[in-house]
């Protein structure tokens, strides 16, 4: 087998029948009878092969796919709709349609959505990875010589490009925003604690307190679902704590708006009586009430260069792995206040 690529031939070796029945059951003939088939598929899937529908086509047309594979963990996350929309500007002006599928943090959903779409022919994959991917998950797809672009998540050890933010810098520059308005009491709030990009954002918020010569409390670091839910659910922990906080940055803007939830079902306003920055600037976070103050990505812009990146390999007609962390910036609005560095100790007095 070349490139750890199974063939048909490899199939029918294996099963003990001809290639040309291989390809019967590959095309669902009701010639084959029901015994041989289901011998055919058991080999198949312990084999690990996957049936290209969309070469099968291609080589009767002579022509080159123009599909792109674009996969995320969580398209409820406005971060990644508009990710993917920054991908589909690139592709559709360079003639490729874009497949988008939602993996909702499962390995078992993203491995068989990768496989659907290998089945069909993509000429590239651009992943966002859903929880615990590890560089094994993604093998078949690199030795099948299909370029891919893991795009937020970054996934250690596999030969792949990635494009992903400077999270550290990101949630330093909040936290130093935070602190030269006068917090002292500042909380990290929301995130899966088994992410590289939760690790990378933690410790930029650890770098931060004690760039600052803040106290470090460990109760002030809250994670939950990077969601608007774990969001409201992380900002009541935090107020349940004896020596409350009074600002918070966010693992990302999703939870950033559960907090703003949460503090006004608490009575709270935030911006005025609790400063919260988020993570990632997306369409909402300007027109939000009020508007956030957040670490800009540019998700559509990411979208764009990933997107790039992997044309670039496809064109070239090789695969070689680029690494690509993009800067951020912080924008401040109204979220984070002016400097009400002891408001919620004032209100809970």
């Amino acid at each position: 087998m070349t490139k750890g690529r199974v063939t048909v031939v490899d199939i029918a070796k294996a099963a003990g029948v001809s290639k040309s029945t291989v390809s019967l059951v590959l095309q669902g003939s009701p010639l084959v009878n029901e015994a041989t088939r289901a011998k055919v598929n058991v080999v198949m899937r312990e084999l690990g092969y996957v049936y290209n529908r969309g070469a099968a086509n291609l080589r009767q047309s002579g022509s080159k796919s123009k599909i792109i594979g674009v996969v995320v963990n969580d398209l409820t996350n406005s971060f990644f709709a508009e990710l993917a929309v920054g991908v589909d500007m690139v592709v559709q002006s360079a003639g490729f349609v874009q497949f988008l599928s939602n993996t909702s943090e499962s390995l078992d959903r993203q491995q068989e959505v990768i496989a659907s779409m290998r089945e069909h022919g993509i000429s590239g994959l651009i992943l966002s990875p859903a929880r615990a991917t590890e560089a094994a998950d993604l093998k078949p797809v690199v030795a099948a010589g299909i370029p891919v672009v893991v795009a937020v998540r970054n996934v250690q050890g596999a030969k792949v490009s990635s494009i992903v933010s400077d999270n550290r810098e990101g949630i330093f520059a909040g936290v130093q925003h935070l602190a030269s308005l006068g917090h002292r009491r500042i909380a990290f709030l929301g995130g899966f604690g088994d992410t590289a990009v939760f690790d990378e954002r933690l410790d930029g918020y650890r770098a931060a307190m004690a760039a600052c010569h803040l106290e470090h409390d460990e109760n002030l670091i809250i994670p939950s679902a990077p969601s608007r839910a774990g969001g409201a659910e992380a900002i009541n922990r935090a107020l349940a704590i004896e020596v409350k906080p009074t600002a918070a940055v966010c693992f990302n803007d999703a939870v950033a708006f559960g907090v703003c939830d949460g503090l006004r079902a608490n009575r709270l306003e935030p911006g005025r009586d609790f400063a919260v920055i988020g993570f990632d600037d997306v369409i909402e976070a300007k027109t939000a009430v009020p508007a956030l103050t957040t670490i800009s990505v540019d998700p559509q812009g990411m979208g764009r260069r990933a997107a790039q990146l992997l044309l670039k390999q496809i064109n070239a007609g090789k695969v070689e792995a680029e690494a690509i962390v993009s800067s951020v910036r912080l924008v401040v609005r109204e979220s984070c206040g002016t400097g009400s560095g002891d408001a919620i100790g004032r209100r809970h007095a």
